[in-house]
C-alpha cells in the first residue's frame, strides 16, 4: 500500500487574539502586526503548509504589505500564503490562493476568472458548516474546503453548535477535494478528524498558543 498522505496543516491568523495572549494592554497596531509576523514564520517552520491570512479590519495597503512580507518571510518554509476574501489583494501581493467565506466573492466568480486566466496554480478554498455546501463547493470548482466547527469554540459560535466528528466523516466521505476540520481542533482531538477523513487541519490556537507546535503537529 502507498504511505499515508502526511496531515496538512493551515494556520488561520487572528493577530488579535495573539495580542490579548501576549498583554491584556495590546494596542493591535504595528506591534501587534510584527507578533503576528513572527507568529506566521513559527507556524511555517512547525510545519503549517498553508498560511490563511485573516485580518478582516486592516485597510487595503496594510494587508497587502502583510501578505507580501508573509510570502517573504515563509519562503524558506515553502509555505503557500492564501488570503482570506480578498481576492483583489491577494493577486496584488502575489499571495498563493483564497479562502472564502460565505459572504465573500461567489465561488463561481472566482473559478470563472481563474479559468479565464490561466492561473491553474491559484488555489481556492471555500468555508462548508453543511454536506450540502461542501458538495456545492466540490461543483463549483473549490480546490478544498474548511468543515466546522467540528468542536465547540468561541471564534465559531456563530455558525452554530459543533458538528461532531460524524458529521466531518460524512462530508469527508462524500466530496472528493480535501476535506480540513476546523472548529476546536487541537493536539488532543486533531488525529480523531484525521481519522475520520480529514486531509488536515486549520486552526488558530494551536499555533499562536503552543510553544512547542513542531514537536507536537509530528505527534499528530
Amino acid at each position: 500500500m502507498p504511505p499515508a498522505a502526511k496531515p496538512l496543516f493551515c494556520y488561520v491568523t487572528d493577530r488579535r487574539a495573539l495580542g490579548r495572549a501576549q498583554s491584556a494592554a495590546a494596542d493591535f497596531s504595528k506591534p501587534s502586526i510584527l507578533a503576528l509576523r513572527a507568529a506566521i514564520q513559527n507556524a511555517a517552520a512547525a510545519g503549517a503548509a498553508w498560511i490563511q491570512i485573516r485580518e478582516k479590519d486592516l485597510e487595503t495597503r496594510a494587508l497587502a504589505e502583510l501578505v507580501r512580507h508573509a510570502i517573504e518571510d515563509t519562503q524558506a518554509a515553502g509555505a503557500r500564503i492564501l488570503v482570506n476574501d480578498r481576492l483583489d489583494v491577494a493577486l496584488a501581493a502575489g499571495a498563493g490562493g483564497i479562502h472564502l467565506g460565505e459572504k465573500s466573492l461567489p465561488l463561481e466568480a472566482v473559478a470563472r476568472w481563474r479559468r479565464s486566466s490561466g492561473r491553474t496554480d491559484f488555489q481556492i478554498g471555500v468555508s462548508c458548516h453543511s454536506l450540502e455546501a461542501a458538495r456545492a463547493a466540490e461543483r463549483g470548482a473549490a480546490d478544498y474546503i474548511f468543515f466546522g466547527p467540528v468542536f465547540a469554540t468561541p471564534s465559531k459560535a456563530a455558525f452554530g453548535p459543533p458538528q461532531g466528528i460524524e458529521r466531518l466523516r460524512e462530508v469527508c466521505a462524500s466530496v472528493k477535494i480535501p476535506v480540513l476540520a476546523i472548529g476546536g481542533v487541537n493536539f488532543e482531538n486533531a488525529r480523531a478528524c484525521l481519522d475520520a477523513g480529514a486531509a488536515g487541519i486549520a486552526a488558530i490556537r494551536l499555533f499562536q498558543d503552543a510553544g512547542n507546535a513542531a514537536e507536537r503537529l509530528r505527534a499528530v
